[in-house]
């Protein structure tokens, strides 16, 4: 008897998946495959439905692509999981009149985009000797697969153990009303070029289109060359961090104080103060509704500072890998936070798995008040139809697109979704027009 339930209740749910899957078969079909764009390139799609806990539809769904910046999503995980509400800004410690500090990895230290800067107001109240422990954090400036020619744009920072500014300087430079040939200013410079060997430098190239900055690698040596067609010019360029010591020699300046570094191995965090900087869901939402790199390469370094007592964002990948992700549908290949390398490779399986499992975690309200909707963030100009009924991360680079969220349909179900398309030719606008009618659909029609 038992027998005979048990198998007319698979079938039930076998023939609920099918007569499904069907429908959303064909809408793909005819909305995605037929399309020549589309055709010629690498398409995975996975649909599940959290009520029921089926998969509705899978499409290559089980192949691995590169994620760009929808890998963001497993590092928005490690954030929600292993920092508290608050981002710590920086640890201290008091001890014979010397404040001992430490880094943090928090992004936020007189970054443009907040306006509290609490370590800042607390290393100006500070009346001792400030002294710096070095205590060996292992971060490279850059990823395994990053593209070592775009160190000069903004989406590019050095990721490091104290970062401020963003790591990038800010120039706004304006041409004098009586222009000279070589008579130039710049008027605003970020941290009043409180920079370590700065120089900027000025050439004039009338045959170009538009002007831009460049930095000398490994140096805070800025070119700039214009065309001398326009007034104003600003733009953000990655500095030197040259580890933590622009940093430290930045603060020194605003500080007007000295900085002493001193290394020290196997310190006990338990021994200092922290001092909480900025909510770190305001982090999270900047992070997902402005795909900032920078911030996502942070947040896992500050994962990784307080879960292993260290930075390295190499070894909290591992961890997360295989402890946290180790019933992940198939295992990925990650290699950093923020997506830019072209080494990650994920399925769209994997997305369905890891946002049930921040929905069941963290709460679906939760998830919705960092992701973007439609009209908000990278989906500004898309999902307009479908604004608070879908929420997403985008991914992109030259050739891949791909988009991973949540969804809730006209029939009020709720579905959790991975769209990834890799190797297309042709134009970018065009695709993301066509993911978006097809996911519009699938929330209209089922």
């Amino acid at each position: 008897m038992k027998k005979t339930i048990y198998t007319t209740i698979f079938f039930i749910g076998f023939l609920f998946n099918f007569l499904c899957a069907q429908p959303i078969a064909a809408l793909t079909e005819k909305l995605l495959l037929n399309d020549s764009i589309i055709s010629s390139a690498h398409l995975g799609i996975s649909i599940y439905e959290t009520e029921s806990s089926k998969y509705l539809y899978n499409y290559n769904a089980d192949k691995f692509f590169i994620p760009a910046s929808t890998a963001k999503l497993f590092t928005l995980y490690s954030g929600m999981k292993y920092l508290s509400d608050s981002l710590v800004g920086l640890y201290y410690n008091i001890h014979n009149d010397t404040v001992f500090i430490l880094p943090s990895g928090d992004p936020t230290l007189l970054h443009p985009n907040f306006t509290l800067h609490p370590v800042i107001d607390f290393l100006k109240k500070v009346h001792y000797p400030i002294v710096f422990i070095d205590n060996k954090n292992e971060v490279t400036p850059y990823a395994r697969g990053w593209i070592i020619d775009d160190e000069k744009e903004s989406y590019m920072p050095e990721r490091n153990v104290f970062p401020i500014f963003g790591n990038l300087l800010a120039i706004i430079w304006e041409k004098k009303k009586h222009f000279k040939e070589g008579d130039f200013n710049y008027d605003s410079v970020s941290a009043n070029t409180q920079l370590p060997y700065f120089s900027l430098t000025k050439k004039t190239n009338e045959s170009i289109s538009e002007n831009y900055y460049n930095r000398i690698p490994a140096t805070n040596h800025f070119e700039m060359t214009v065309n001398n067609k326009s007034n104003r010019f600003t733009q953000e360029i990655p500095f030197e961090t040259f580890g933590f010591n622009t940093t430290l020699f930045i603060l020194q300046q605003q500080l007007k104080k000295p900085i002493i570094v001193q290394q020290k191995n196997n310190l006990n965090v338990k021994d200092f103060i922290p001092i909480f900087s900025q909510p770190s869901d305001s982090l999270f939402r900047t992070t997902m509704h402005q795909s900032d790199n920078f911030f996502a390469e942070q947040i896992l370094l500050m994962s990784s500072n307080n879960v292993l007592g260290f930075m390295n964002e190499e070894k909290i990948i591992d961890k997360l890998l295989n402890d946290d992700f180790k019933d992940m549908p198939q295992k990925a290949r990650w290699v950093d936070g923020s997506g830019l390398s072209r080494y990650n490779l994920f399925t769209p399986q994997d997305f369905i798995y890891l946002l049930n499992k921040m929905q069941t975690e963290f709460g679906v309200d939760k998830l919705k008040s960092i992701l973007p909707t439609g009209g908000e963030g990278t989906l500004k100009n898309y999902y307009l139809n479908d604004c608070n009924y879908l929420f997403a991360k985008t991914g992109s680079m030259s050739n891949n697109i791909a988009l991973s969220g949540i969804m809730t349909t006209q029939n009020n179900k709720h579905l959790i979704f991975s769209v990834m398309l890799n190797n297309y030719q042709g134009s970018s606008k065009i695709v993301r027009k066509l993911i978006e009618n097809y996911l519009h659909n699938l929330r209209i029609n089922y």
